[in-house]
């Protein structure tokens, strides 16, 4: 089974290793959703969604809203945040009954990257 829960952020950000527009600093409200994969707990849930956006906003969102992700990443593409926030919440999410499965990163409705468990190396 699998539990997913939206999330939305503004920040700003400049791609130096990039020809073109995006070259110079913009910014975007991004959103991401998370996919755990598991199995209801004796309660009836894979996770409980209010703890989700409670251990979301202390891991993910206070670094990144209203920030410059250059100063958190190299090169703050699409796919090298959703291998941030997975990273940063992978651990903590891990429970007997469930997993982090994905996170996918939206810098526009029609433009996204997904970072999969097997992505890890």
């Amino acid at each position: 089974m699998k539990l997913k829960r939206r999330f939305s952020f503004s920040a700003a950000h400049w791609l130096p290793r990039y020809k073109g527009r995006c070259e110079a600093l913009h910014g975007h409200t991004y959103s991401f959703v998370i996919t755990l994969e598991g199995s209801p707990d004796p309660e009836g849930m894979i996770m409980d969604f209010t703890e989700l956006k409670g251990l979301v906003e202390e891991m993910v969102l206070s670094r990144l809203d209203h920030s410059c992700l250059n100063d958190l990443l190299e090169q703050p593409t699409a796919e090298a945040l959703s291998r941030w926030i997975f990273e940063a919440l992978a651990d903590r999410l891990e429970a007997p009954n469930r997993r982090l499965e994905s996170v996918e990163v939206f810098e526009s409705p029609d433009c996204s990257a997904l970072f999969l468990r097997e992505d890890r190396r």
